[in-house]
């Protein structure tokens, strides 16, 4: 498949590639078998899917077109307001024009019927008339009629007939008709008639229906034509047919007035007639009189003829006219004015979410008026400048996480690696940090002559400022230590050996951090030197918890000997030394065990850790650390530590 091509094959859908495969099926059949069945049937398949898939492509070319929210207020006004608007002024012109044109066939209609019915009155006045005053008075009333009725024809027979003109060739209708009156069908042409009997005497008047006569019936108003069931009828002479035979020149002049204005609508419609069949008494059928005029001429006849209703409802359609399109362009300003309000809106909020995905949050959205959505506006910048600093917040928060991590990974590597090994004491040490970095210190560090330095502490405060003191202290003590070695090697190729002293090694540590941290920043401190040759721990406890040393059963606690390190410069330290008998067991530990609160306010303390190292003094030193740990966890019943544990253990074995 071409590269071009690809994409719009992957867009389809499976209804499209299924038309396309039915298609080129069909193709394929229609070229090698045209007069199949099948080809057929797949015609048919094509043609219905075809219809499918127009309906299918117009709905999405539909949504794709309102997809702009401009467009779709467009088209919901045009809906809304210009539909339903629409709608009234057609329901208003239909209206208008079935008025009008009922009003038009109502004065040709009742105006013919009026004329018909009043060349009834003297037939009648004729068939009652003497037989000696019957002749005169149809040559007196006949010249009166035949201006009405032009081209009137009488007959009156009684004993004999009498004409008018005596040159008519009428005959009398056949036996059956009733005294009547109105348009009658003779030789399928059209005839106004009216037939009255007096027995004896029969009296016949009948004049042709001409479309001047039907014009004539109301003057001015326009084109006047009778409409049969078979076609239409305009006769100016007997030799017109009812079906529609051509009209002479005269006839086939149009009679409807000139519009007067672009706006003068030309009417037609119908008044409902009878037709007399003349050679099946008493038979009717069915006609219209059609008129066709003009609104002009119209409200000429019904208003008057004096006054110039043309102008002056052409000045009045004007004048409304221009005050609905003044209205209109006012209504399409605001209309204009309130969409691109909405529309704007929306739009610089489209292009601020774009700007926030694409991860640039200082775009602000400008706030114009004071509306809701001035409102929403100011919402997404306070949002956008909320994401901001959340941001910053959290690429700082990442940031100190890294530097904790580091911290972190440079703390573990102050902790011991290794615990010395020595015949007669295990050393065990473990410390679970509250945060990232830790405040609490344990170390273990072999020195000569058999002996190993083992200390354990507590920065005041926690985090990275606690860390950075520990890391101090630390190495304030390994330095002091690594001098005191190198004293004593010194010592020894001159005089006897001699180790470093606890005291003296805590009062150097408290006046370096003193004079090195600012007055806020302390430490407590245990510090002890084991001598593994005569099983001697000396030490110095600055402030630091008692540890606790579980001897036969019993719980003894090594007392601190001088206060905290780094708060005064002139602290004094003592030092004392406690012999390890077999089987002791010395745990040192930090605040973090002993002060952790339950959900009452009360304290884990020290008396519970005693018991604690008494019930499993004979396990593993691990194991009694982890029972110490999760008695502590299940004390205060959260999962987070409330402060560093960290514990040291010294077995004597």
């Amino acid at each position: 498949m071409p590269a071009r091509l690809k994409p719009v094959y992957q867009a389809l859908g499976w209804f499209d590639k299924g038309f396309l495969l039915l298609l080129a099926a069909y193709l394929l059949m229609g070229w090698t078998a045209p007069a199949s069945g099948y080809t057929v049937l797949l015609a048919v398949a094509v043609w219905i899917l075809a219809v499918v898939e127009l309906v299918r492509l117009l709905r999405f070319l539909i949504g794709r077109a309102i997809w702009r929210l401009r467009n779709r207020l467009v088209v919901a006004y045009l809906f809304i307001a210009v539909v339903p608007v629409v709608l009234v002024l057609v329901l208003v012109g239909l209206g208008s024009y079935a008025v009008l044109g009922q009003v038009t066939s109502y004065l040709v209609g009742s105006e013919f019927e009026r004329r018909t019915a009043e060349l009834l009155r003297p037939a009648r006045a004729l068939a009652g008339a003497s037989p000696q005053g019957r002749e005169e008075t149809l040559r007196r009333i006949v010249p009166l009629l035949e201006r009405r009725f032009p081209g009137l024809e009488a007959l009156i027979r009684d004993k004999k007939e009498l004409r008018f003109p005596e040159s008519s060739t009428v005959t009398p209708p056949p036996k059956g008709w009733p005294e009547t009156s109105g348009v009658v069908m003779r030789n399928r042409l059209l005839f106004v008639w009216a037939y009255a009997v007096n027995e004896p005497v029969e009296v016949l008047l009948i004049a042709p229906l001409t479309r001047d006569l039907l014009s004539s019936l109301v003057p001015g108003l326009g084109d006047v034509m009778v409409l049969g069931l078979e076609g239409a009828a305009s006769a100016k002479s007997p030799a017109s047919r009812f079906k529609g035979a051509p009209a002479s020149a005269g006839e086939r002049k149009d009679r409807v007035p000139p519009p007067v204005n672009r706006f003068d609508v030309e009417l037609a419609w119908a008044w409902p007639i009878g037709i007399a069949l003349w050679e099946s008494p008493p038979g009717t059928a069915e006609g219209f009189l059609m008129i066709r005029s003009r609104t002009s001429a119209l409200l000429r006849i019904v208003f008057g003829q004096k006054l110039d209703w043309s102008r002056g409802i052409s000045l009045v359609f004007v004048g409304v006219a221009t005050l609905f399109l003044i209205v209109e362009l006012i209504s399409l300003i605001i209309g204009v004015r309130l969409t691109r309000t909405i529309t704007g809106a929306v739009h610089e909020l489209y292009v601020g979410t774009q700007k926030v995905r694409e991860g640039d949050f200082s775009h602000r959205i400008a706030v114009r008026g004071n509306d809701q959505l001035a409102e929403l506006a100011l919402s997404f910048n306070g949002m956008t400048g909320d994401l901001e600093r959340l941001i910053a917040v959290e690429k700082e928060q990442e940031r100190m996480q890294s530097e904790l991590a580091i911290a972190r990974e440079v703390q573990n590597q102050l902790f011991p690696k290794s615990i010395p090994t020595l015949r007669t004491v295990e050393l065990t040490g473990f410390c679970n940090p509250a945060r990232t970095v830790s405040g609490d210190y344990y170390d273990f560090l072999a020195l000569e002559n058999c002996c190993v330095a083992l200390a354990i502490g507590d920065v005041a405060g926690k985090g990275i400022s606690a860390a950075l003191l520990m890391a101090a202290i630390q190495s304030i003590m390994h330095t002091q230590l690594s001098a005191g070695m190198s004293m004593s090697a010194s010592a020894g190729n001159g005089g006897s050996p001699r180790l470093v002293s606890t005291s003296q090694l805590v009062a150097v540590l408290n006046r370096q951090l003193y004079a090195n941290t600012s007055p806020e920043k302390y430490a407590t401190f245990y510090f002890g030197l084991y001598n593994e040759n005569d099983s001697m721990l000396t030490y110095t406890n600055a402030g630091h918890l008692a540890p606790i040393l579980v001897r036969d059963g019993a719980v003894q606690r090594l007392d601190p000997t001088g206060m905290v390190v780094g708060a005064f410069p002139f602290a004094r330290y003592e030092e004392r030394s406690v012999q390890l008998q077999g089987g002791d067991l010395l745990a040192a530990f930090t605040d973090g065990i002993v002060e952790p609160e339950n959900e009452y306010g009360e304290m884990f303390g020290e008396e519970r850790l005693a018991d604690l190292l008494l019930k499993y003094r004979r396990r593993e030193s691990k194991e009694i650390i982890s029972h110490v740990m999760e008695a502590v966890h299940h004390w205060t019943g959260s999962p987070e530590l409330q402060d560093d544990m960290t514990m040291l253990l010294v077995r004597r074995l």
